[in-house]
């Protein structure tokens, strides 16, 4: 009996020896953890490029507290995550150039928060009623203005670079609704060669750091036939892209209407192109804070609701002007130098 017994736990003991090595070494076993995804985080950001300007002129900032806070530090605490800053080949009086462009980089660096670089390729203003060439490039022909995109454009980031801080997106442009550097690059006259110095600028920043990512930036993001006209163009014209840029400014009565448009029209550029959508520039005037706090939070949910993550942010427009600044009233602080309930929408 004795043996039985020991025979039969020898057996057992041997067929569970032998399941163990065939399942160890079944070949359709996959034993590798699946990889960790890391979330996108949704860009939720402010071009702050007025703010040392500002602060050269006196302004002060307060958090609603009415405590006295630096600028960007009191919009991190208020749920942005992301800086947008402009940049103006040779302007007077020094704003907006390469030095100060990388000084308020820096700050935005040393919080943590992720930086957006938008090359005008202006001396002043470019938006869709003026892409005026800056004064140094007039008299170039057009194979010297596309090395004046590159090189302008490489410089500041290497610039950038050098001081340790590597945006994460760049724009090619602003607002180039009809191309850029009119005459030559204007879309409506020479698709071809707004496709070219777009180009131009793409490689510049991918010759700096490869990994960041390129902007063609448009505004009215309702507009859907604006929109095919100018990346079927680039297109056709093999320009080169990685996000689509859309600005946004509705009236307080319109928006919802203009939100939803601008949905399906985000929804549209990315089917048709293959390509993520960033909300680079939204604003509404500063005293309708509560409308503008419905917009913003309708917009920003429909922008997170776009699949696989395409709907990359909303930035908000110089959101710390106050009192008049420059005639601009569409920021989101109040003539006291704190921030509306328009900004709650970013928490």
């Amino acid at each position: 009996m004795k043996k039985i017994i020991l025979y039969n736990k020898l057996r057992f003991i041997y067929t569970a020896f032998v399941l163990f090595i065939f399942v160890s070494c079944d070949p359709d076993k996959n034993d590798t953890p699946p990889p960790v995804v890391t979330p996108v985080q949704f860009a939720k950001g402010a071009d702050i490029s007025w703010l040392t300007q500002m602060e050269s002129s006196g302004r002060i900032f307060y958090n609603s507290s009415g405590t006295a806070q630096e600028c960007m530090q009191l919009l991190k605490s208020l749920g942005m995550n992301s800086i947008r800053l402009r940049v103006w080949v040779d302007p007077a009086g020094g704003w907006n150039n390469t030095a100060d462009v990388v000084a308020k980089a820096i700050r935005a660096k040393n919080l943590g928060m992720k930086i957006m670089i938008d090359f005008h390729y202006s001396d002043s203003w470019a938006d869709p009623g003026q892409q005026t060439k800056p004064a140094a490039w007039l008299a170039q022909d057009f194979t010297t203005l596309q090395t004046s995109v590159y090189n302008h454009t490489f410089n500041v980031l290497t610039a950038l670079k050098s001081s340790g801080v590597t945006p994460e997106w760049v724009q090619v442009g602003n607002e180039t609704n009809d191309g850029m550097l009119w005459p030559t690059g204007k879309a409506s006259v020479n698709m071809a060669n707004f496709a070219a110095l777009i180009n131009k600028g793409y490689d510049a920043v991918k010759a700096v750091d490869a990994t960041i990512k390129v902007i063609v930036h448009i505004s009215n993001g309702h507009d859907n036939s604006l929109f095919r006209w100018i990346f079927d163009g680039l297109k056709n014209n093999s320009g080169k892209w990685d996000i689509i840029g859309m600005s946004l400014y509705p009236d307080p009565a319109n928006w919802s209407t203009m939100n939803s448009q601008c949905l399906a029209n985000i929804n549209d550029m990315i089917a048709r192109y293959d390509k993520p959508v960033m909300i680079c520039e939204v604003g509404m005037s500063w005293d309708q804070a509560a409308t503008c706090q419905s917009f913003l939070t309708d917009l920003i949910n429909k922008v997170k609701s776009v699949p696989n993550n395409k709907g990359l942010g909303v930035f908000y427009w110089e959101p710390q002007c106050y009192g008049n600044w420059q005639g601009y009233t569409k920021g989101a602080f109040d003539n006291s130098g704190k921030p509306t309930i328009a900004l709650n929408a970013f928490n």
